[in-house]
């Protein structure tokens, strides 16, 4: 039976491998800390955080998020430490709320590895505070307890930690703050919650393991949350999502009714798989998804194998560190013991520890190849079932490309993958419209596979790549409702260009030198300042006779070349207001050339999705925050698909316009 502690009481705790659950309704930041018996934290390398989320015995969530999972295997905790301190923060400088007190209160619980609740706790009361002690595990007499803590802080994780003893608080906590909202930046956001349609259901293998066993020794990943139904990774009970991921029906009829749709038919159910042979996983089919369309799900089955594979490779992961930690320890013991520290008996010793160690890395791998080989077999059947939106360039799709009567939900923007999946690979889809601009970093010379790009490569490939987003966007829009500007101070990127220019698709030519470059920025100014008078004033309609009420996508070459101070003002105006009225930002730039602008810029940087026209592992996933490997959307070479799809968007715009 759960202990519903309030603030103050304590319960004590009879297993030693744990996990800590936090569910806040809103991006906080989870972390712990370390101290000895009177309480005192001796320094930052007893702090837990996510620029260092891994202390022995303890490993906490690499970003921000709604919901957390923090393992805790109380054996493996250093000799010296009496106390864990559970901690939770508000994110600082990424615009979300700055008090406990305008949210709702957070929720934390002690759990099991098999997800049975030992004591939870309500964190009540929180006003003007920023940061919160929410837990405290104490060893008293060699037993471990929980208490309730709920002591805040006005003055946020500085504060806190300064009331535990840490000299160098101040420094940790900006440092702190850095890797939060630098996280926040290079994390893909996941798709908005569906709390009617729930997430998508496949039939899949029975899990390799029994019920009280989990390819994680810590049950799933650390700060991830429970993977949905039918995921063979891990058993758990609950599906939650670090960013607000919806969670599955788990019984009952399903509701059809739909915010949009309150009259509407329920929607077709999707594609039902062959039956599984016995002792084999059931096939894959394209679109076993929920959905309202085949559009909608296939991209639900896209995102929950993007999902599914973050989870299982989480899992993997977190095995790997356990055996590790565990066969240290092992050795520490061998090795403090003058007895077995030399003769036969310390040779045993070590080698049953890395037997087992051995043994508890091959477990958990056998579980990834499982499941990256279902995920690699499912890929197989949806990459030549995606639409034209979703698919790579060299789809055979695009060959019966036709101008689309209204917007998609996502488009395609290239292709992510880790280490541990071998040839899978997860199409990174963007949902529509645009929420925030694009950064195609120019500067990074250096690939993944130790291959060396120069700088004027590197400025070709990012504008190469930078015209396959924009022209993947004007195909994916309706005739009409997209409109592409181009910025170019020098003319650099006029081979990039060409087939934007050659095709006609652009509003106008390429803006060139200081003087274009203030043109279209005022004009691009004026439209955000007018469509915004005319939402506040409740008068949309308003606008001027013959206005383009398009969205409108501004492509930016060579920053900071041709830019004054007014046009960077300008520039960062556009990408802070300009996705709320339907004016996008596609930087093409390498941060370097910028520097001169010092701290000025990174407001800029961080509102930017950062892609990069070669391999790189820049981007995070919103779950666990792996470190995903992007590779960009590149045309085949000698294809000529480009040309053949902006024919027909220029063809479609002209007749459009009449």
């Amino acid at each position: 039976m759960t202990a519903e502690l309030v603030r103050g009481q304590n319960h004590p705790l009879s297993e030693d491998r744990l996990e800590i659950r936090v569910s806040a309704g809103t991006p906080v930041v989870a972390g712990a800390t370390l101290s000895d018996e009177h309480g005192t934290v001796h320094g930052v390398e007893w702090v837990a955080h996510p620029g260092a989320p891994t202390l022995p015995g303890l490993e906490v969530s690499r970003q921000a998020a709604a919901d957390h999972r923090l393992a805790v295997d109380l054996d493996a905790l250093p000799d010296a430490v009496h106390r864990v301190h559970v901690l939770l923060a508000l994110p600082v400088g990424v615009g979300g709320p700055l008090s406990f007190g305008a949210v709702a209160a957070p929720f934390v619980a002690v759990t099991g590895l098999d997800g049975t609740e030992v004591a939870s706790y309500t964190i009540t009361g929180l006003d003007a505070e920023s940061a919160v002690v929410a837990l405290d595990l104490y060893r008293r007499q060699g037993a471990w307890k929980v208490r309730a803590v709920g002591q805040g802080y006005a003055g946020g994780l500085a504060e806190l930690l300064t009331d535990q003893g840490l000299q160098q608080a101040r420094q940790l906590a900006t440092s702190i703050n850095d890797a939060v909202a630098s996280g926040l930046a290079r994390s893909v956001a996941a798709p908005p919650p569906r709390t009617q349609d729930g997430d998508r259901t496949r039939q899949t293998a029975a899990p390799a393991f029994g019920p009280d066993q989990t390819g994680s020794p810590y049950g799933t990943s650390p700060g991830t949350p429970a993977p949905r139904p039918g995921y063979t990774g891990h058993t758990s009970s609950d599906d939650t999502s670090s960013v607000g991921q919806p969670s599955a029906p788990t019984g009952g009829p399903v509701d059809y009714s739909h915010p949009r749709r309150q009259n509407g038919a329920p929607p077709p159910p999707p594609p039902t798989a062959p039956p599984a042979t016995p002792g084999r996983p059931a096939q894959p089919v394209a679109g076993d998804a929920t959905g309202w369309s085949m559009e909608e799900r296939l991209y639900n089955q896209v995102w929950g194998m993007f999902e599914d594979l973050a989870r299982t490779t989480a899992s993997y992961r977190s095995a790997v560190d356990f055996a590790e930690s565990r066969m240290e320890k092992e050795l520490d013991q061998v090795l403090s013991d003058p007895r077995s520290r030399i003769g036969g008996q310390g040779d045993a010793a070590r080698e049953a520890a890395r037997a087992r160690h051995d043994q508890l890395v091959d477990q958990a791998k056998q579980v990834l190849d499982r499941d990256v080989a279902q995920l690699v077999a499912e890929s197989e059947v949806v990459e030549p079932a995606l639409p034209a939106m979703y698919a790579r360039w060299d789809n055979p799709v695009w060959h019966a490309y036709r101008v689309p009567m209204e917007m998609p939900m996502a488009m395609r923007l290239g292709d992510l993958h880790l280490p541990e999946s071998g040839p899978m690979r997860v199409p990174l889809l963007l949902r529509l419209p645009l929420e925030r601009g694009i950064w195609v970093d120019s500067g990074r010379a250096a690939s993944l596979d130790d291959t060396f790009t120069d700088s004027h490569d590197m400025r070709r490939l990012a504008m190469e790549t930078a015209v396959a987003h924009a022209a993947r966007l004007l195909a994916v829009h309706p005739a009409g409702e997209f409109t592409v500007h181009v910025i170019d101070p020098a003319g650099s990127g006029a081979q990039a260009l060409a087939p934007l220019v050659q095709t006609g698709v652009l509003a106008t030519p390429p803006a060139i030198g200081a003087a274009g470059v203030a043109d279209t920025l005022s004009r691009l100014t004026q439209r955000v300042d007018l469509v915004q008078m005319a939402i506040r004033g409740g008068a949309s309609d308003a606008l001027p006779p013959g206005f383009d009420t398009a969205q409108q996508l501004l492509v930016v070459n060579d920053f900071p070349h041709g830019f004054d101070d007014r046009a960077v003002t300008q520039l960062r105006y556009l990408a802070d207001e300009g996705p709320a009225v339907g004016v996008h930002l596609m930087m093409v730039a390498d941060r370097e050339d910028a520097a001169a602008y010092g701290p000025l810029l990174d407001p800029l940087w961080r509102s930017l999705l950062r892609l990069t026209p070669v391999p790189d592992d820049h981007l995070a996933d919103p779950w666990v925050g792996h470190a995903w490997t992007y590779e960009p959307p590149l045309v085949p070479p000698g294809s000529q698909v480009l040309q053949q799809v902006l024919t027909q968007v220029a063809a479609a715009r002209r007749a459009w316009h009449g």
